[in-house]
């Protein structure tokens, strides 16, 4: 969600971005006066963890996990980079660019920023520039992703301007790995999940969402989200287990498809004619043209959101939360958004919460909250099956200490003492005073 998503008379006081961290547990928030940052670690209280005054018109804010880097761009300086320790209240470093930046993604290997027509990337432990990747067809959405799993960096971006071919590109060894022939019209939205070992696209039709094996780039999944009008998709997300993946749009609707293979799905106890013909219809799908059995394939979505606004960027998250599984849902109208996800039977998601993400006063500690109490039977069955959900410890691709693989050992070369925090004086990467100006060394690079 970007400075373009607020707008009327709510432009004043509501969001100019948000985006939620590499593991779901916090929200950071950028508005006209500086950003903020959020724990999501309960349902009933959304915690303002920092709070900064001193930059205004945040447009980008991206937190490195739950570690103390942030990093920050304003609409007063759009060409430049601040990376900052917001405990301790201090520069790192700041670099300056040769255009607009549009996105920073960031893992615990790797930062990359996106201009419209190049993406430099850096080594997240001293932030130097490795890599820059020039004369990239026109991306004026900044558009790209990034794995949050360091030992495979892989980014991904549009391969061209008027098809959505996408580029996967490994930003650990800064080679190009492949493209994948993804969607007739240009892209929309880009996301991986946790491990890298999946990548979701949707086009600017916003009609079929498709998944990918990383880094083979053969399509494991087709959903159709609608058949009837385009939609702008606003962002992607895939739950930590990458069970699921939700889907949010400018309308009033968000989809949450199901990855699972038709061998997957339960079966029918006992024959009935509906099922017979299914079977039938689904079998004749072999002999007809590609175009119509490909639409008739496409899996519909497991779960639905109904908000309450349309024509409204928004963007999802899966995450769990107090060990149930949520559909968080940060809007440009200035809310958080928290849906209960029934993982067994799917349909309508339970609105329980609702946050506000801005004061108009901007005096109170903590966001205010609208409790939206439910007796529909959804929640009460997702509770009766907390045993079905990972918990945060045990997701595969995730552990306490934010991310990493359990088991994997991280290389000494890459931390220096152990994963990182941000919060003690050892911490990496160091408080320099740096300044770096990719405009002046562009012709170099």
């Amino acid at each position: 969600m970007s400075q373009s998503d607020a707008g009327g008379e709510g432009a004043r006081i509501a969001p100019l971005c948000a985006s939620f961290n590499q593991d779901c547990t916090s929200l950071a928030v950028g508005t006209i006066s500086g950003y903020k940052l959020f724990s999501l670690t309960s349902v009933d209280r959304l915690e303002e963890i920092y709070k900064c005054t001193d930059t205004p018109d945040v447009y980008i804010v991206e937190r490195l996990f739950s570690s103390s880097l942030v990093v920050i761009v304003s609409l007063s300086t759009p060409q430049k980079m601040n990376v900052y320790h917001f405990k301790k209240g201090t520069e790192i470093c700041n670099y300056s660019y040769s255009n607009t930046i549009l996105t920073v993604r960031l893992n615990r290997q790797r930062l990359v920023v996106c201009l419209e027509e190049s993406i430099y990337i850096h080594n997240i432990k001293d932030l130097k520039l490795l890599k820059t990747i020039q004369d990239i067809p026109p991306n004026r959405t900044g558009l790209c992703a990034l794995s949050i799993n360091h030992s495979n960096s892989y980014l991904a971006y549009p391969g061209n301007a008027t098809i959505g071919e996408i580029v996967i590109y490994d930003a650990n060894n800064l080679h190009s790995i492949s493209v994948i022939p993804a969607h007739d019209g240009p892209l929309a939205a880009l996301t991986f999940n946790c491990t890298g070992s999946k990548l979701a696209s949707a086009s600017e039709k916003g009609t079929v969402i498709r998944v990918f094996s990383i880094p083979e780039g053969e399509k494991l999944y087709e959903f159709r989200r609608g058949m009837k009008r385009y939609v702008n998709i606003g962002s992607l997300a895939f739950s930590g287990d990458s069970q699921f993946l939700s889907a949010s749009s400018n309308t009033e609707t968000i989809h949450i498809f199901k990855l699972e293979q038709p061998s997957q799905r339960p079966q029918e106890e006992s024959p009935t004619w509906s099922g017979y013909m299914g079977k039938m219809f689904m079998a004749a799908t072999n002999y007809l043209p590609t175009q119509v059995s490909g639409i008739i394939n496409q899996d519909r979505a497991f779960a639905t959101v109904r908000l309450n606004f349309s024509g409204q960027r928004s963007i999802c998250t899966l995450t769990v939360i107090q060990k149930l599984p949520r559909l968080l849902v940060a809007a440009s109208d200035g809310f958080l958004y928290i849906y209960n996800l029934d993982p067994h039977d799917g349909g309508e998601c339970v609105l329980i919460k609702k946050h506000r993400l801005h004061n108009e006063d901007d005096n109170n500690d903590t966001a205010k909250s609208d409790l939206t109490p439910s007796t529909s039977p959804t929640y009460a069955a997702t509770v009766a099956k907390t045993s079905l959900v990972p918990s945060p410890s045990t997701a595969p691709g995730y552990s306490e200490d934010g991310g990493t693989l359990h088991g994997e050992i991280i290389p000494e070369h890459e931390f220096a003492a152990g994963p990182l925090h941000l919060d003690d004086e050892t911490e990496f990467p160091p408080i320099y005073s740096s300044r770096g100006s990719h405009s002046e060394k562009k012709k170099k690079l």
